[in-house]
């Protein structure tokens, strides 16, 4: 009882508070992830106002003096003589550097004269920034001045400083004026080879940049900023790039004169979703995630795991199958931006202007939860998800259903113990009756029980006494009863000499001309009797005893007696027949047979030795209190002494059996044997040892 109620209750307890405490770690795990994408969203979409802030705010001041000052040393370039010298060396180095640098992060090959500026100004301005620049291929913003004695350079020399600081400082990767009459790109900081071209047929007049200056001339509104989404930029080497402009206004006339476009840089988006490649400090744990996805399911920021494990990673996208090219993308760009496909359910959603928490396979096929929704941001249709592995995310609620288990257990066991000791000392009194109750079935009537306590045990110590002082009483009846037929199960007649004796005879003895007397002794019981125990020793001579009897009852052989290990029976006595020296010679072999049998099954070394002879008998009861029905003569005697002298395992039968079954059995031969007690040698015949 008490196991039952306290162990049904511990586990009530349990499943509850199991129940209870992973809807709880399921609703801090999604709370986590929710908190992590709304901070993540909210820094996206604040640094993309801060951006249209900034690009709004520098086209409104004085880069409208700039930008003219930049034009119209431009136009002066125009007519500027092209040396064939500069010609050759600007072809070189698109030959030689920038187009081999772009085939390799692009397909197909591309063509020189479709990226070879075509008028003076541009080839002008690329050869002494760009191709005479003696700075390497990423790093020609720090030529200050060319020194051709241009006014192009008079201004640059003082611009590019302040330009080229701003850049840095706002974290963008360059900065472009454009002539919103020509379409010419007239100053950029990092020295491109946009530099110098237009934007209305050059060769990069179908790119972001030319997207965003076109929207911006178009609109011709001074507050009005476009927003170009990332794409491959070929004049960055097809690197991810995306633009912002807003138009620049004259502040005397309101005229349009410009357009101020700046080319935001991957790397501070990534800052904000990555925390710096510091996702753990952000929570996330060791799969934790968030990322950005546009409009054509491409990544907009880089992936943990290209970060953490590119290994894994790589055979993760391939495995779900990435085509092979942007898979080379990826590891050429050593980033995931545009290359990456999340073509996801929860990303679907989140495409259909739904926020929402949800468990899906990610772009990895690993199962993960997922907090996701679409980012307000003007010109940019993208989405941000936050996600974390299912196996990790449920780990401390698998851990938690450990401890509960443990818990349970270890409180089941101690209540298990406790119940135990309780159960000891109140059930004491019943045990107490109960090793009364055993002495009493073991025969001792002398047994009291005493119970201290007042109660029903009590009451039941008092009634089990009267009980045994009931059976004392009886037991002692029983016991002069037994006593007065122990003399009747002492005196086991046969059926015949019995009635004689009902009848009062007081003398009884019988003469039976045609008997065959057996007599076996058993070889080897002494020995087994000294190692074994005596109820063993007993047990085991019992069950032989008891297998011989029954083969005596199947051959029709009577058994007369056991003497210690000796064993008598007789055949023809009470019952005439005219085989009985087979029948006895039949049971003798399977007496052998039963020895051996009995051998292999108890593991013993028992033997015996058979004497068998046919003749005549005297029969009578002997003794007068305790008697019994015995027989005499020397065809009792003859088999007795035969079995004496004959070899273990074998069957000694005198001359007047052997006459009688010598027509049915082969198997004995004859043997001479010695006197016997003085008397005359005589014939003897014998088996071989079985």
């Amino acid at each position: 009882m008490l196991l039952g109620v306290c162990i049904s209750s511990i586990i009530a307890i349990a499943y509850v508070g199991y129940n209870n405490g992973r809807q709880a770690l399921n609703n801090s795990i999604q709370n986590q992830l929710i908190s992590v994408r709304e901070t993540k969203a909210y820094q996206i979409e604040r640094y993309f106002r801060f951006v249209r802030a900034q690009v709004q705010t520098f086209s409104q001041g004085s880069v409208n003096d700039t930008l003219q000052g930049f034009a119209q040393a431009y136009q002066e370039l125009e007519d500027q003589k092209i040396q064939l010298a500069w010609h050759e060396q600007l072809k070189n180095y698109y030959d030689q550097d920038f187009l081999p640098k772009l085939a390799g992060n692009t397909e197909g090959r591309p063509l020189l004269y479709s990226y070879l500026p075509q008028n003076s100004a541009a080839r002008y301005l690329q050869y002494h920034y760009i191709a005479g620049n003696s700075n390497p291929i990423g790093e020609k913003e720090y030529l200050n001045n060319a020194s051709d004695g241009s006014e192009y350079s008079e201004i640059h020399k003082t611009v590019q400083p302040v330009y080229a600081n701003l850049v840095s400082q706002l974290g963008y990767y360059d900065l472009f004026l454009i002539d919103a009459k020509t379409g010419n790109v007239v100053y950029t900081v990092k020295k491109e080879t946009d530099f110098g071209t237009n934007l209305f047929r050059g060769p990069y007049s179908n790119s972001g940049l030319a997207t965003v200056f076109k929207k911006a001339v178009n609109a011709n509104e001074p507050n009005f900023v476009a927003i170009s989404d990332f794409a491959p930029y070929r004049a960055s080497y097809a690197e991810p790039a995306a633009f912002v402009a807003s138009p620049i206004f004259d502040t005397n006339s309101s005229e349009l004169t410009g357009v101020l476009a700046f080319q935001l840089s991957a790397n501070e988006i990534n800052s904000v979703m990555t925390g710096n490649n510091d996702w753990k400090q952000e929570g996330l744990g060791k799969s934790g995630v968030t990322y950005l996805v546009g409009a054509d399911y491409g990544m907009r920021s880089n992936s943990r795991f290209l970060i953490e494990q590119p290994e894994e990673y790589f055979k993760a996208i391939a495995a779900e199958g990435l085509p092979k090219n942007e898979i080379a993308f990826i590891k050429k760009f050593n980033s995931s931006i545009l290359h990456q496909q999340v073509d996801t359910e929860v990303i679907q959603e989140a495409f259909d202007n739904q926020t929402s928490f949800g468990i899906a396979e990610d772009y990895r096929g690993v199962r993960t939860l997922n907090a996701y929704r679409p980012l307000e941001l003007d010109d940019l249709d993208w989405v941000i998800n936050a996600q974390i592995d299912t196996q990790e995310a449920f780990e401390p609620i698998k851990g938690f259903q450990r401890r509960v288990l443990l818990a349970t257990a270890i409180i089941v066991l101690l209540v298990t113990l406790i119940a135990s000791i309780l159960s000891y000392y109140f059930i004491r009194p019943i045990r107490t009756l109960i090793d009364g109750f055993r002495q009493v079935g073991k025969g001792n009537t002398d047994v009291k029980v005493k119970v201290k306590s007042k109660d029903e045990f009590r009451e039941l110590a008092n009634s089990f006494n009267e009980m045994v002082d009931n059976l004392d009483h009886q037991k002692k009846l029983v016991q002069e009863k037994n006593e007065e037929n122990e003399e009747l199960l002492l005196s086991i007649l046969p059926e015949p000499v019995a009635a004689r004796v009902k009848k009062g005879e007081e003398s009884i003895g019988d003469s039976f001309s045609n008997v065959t007397v057996l007599f076996a002794d058993l070889g080897g019981f002494m020995e087994l009797s000294e190692t074994l125990p005596a109820s063993q020793t007993v047990g085991l001579l019992n069950d032989l005893v008891s297998a011989f009897d029954d083969a005596a009852e199947k051959y029709g052989v009577e058994k007369h007696k056991t003497i210690g290990s000796g064993y008598m029976a007789v055949c023809g006595l009470s019952v005439p027949r005219l085989d009985h020296a087979k029948r006895t010679i039949d049971f003798a072999k399977d007496m052998l047979r039963i020895i051996r049998r009995f051998n292999r099954e108890k593991n013993t070394d028992l033997k015996l030795r058979i004497g068998v002879n046919s003749g005549s008998v005297v029969a009578g009861i002997v003794g007068r209190d305790k008697f019994i029905y015995d027989l005499w003569g020397d065809t009792v005697n003859v088999a007795n002494r035969l079995q004496s002298i004959g070899e273990w395992n074998t069957i000694q039968v005198s001359e007047s059996v052997h006459n009688r079954i010598a027509e049915f059995i082969e198997d004995f031969e004859p043997v001479e044997r010695g006197e016997m007690a003085g008397q005359e040698k005589f014939p003897v015949w014998s088996t071989k040892p079985y």
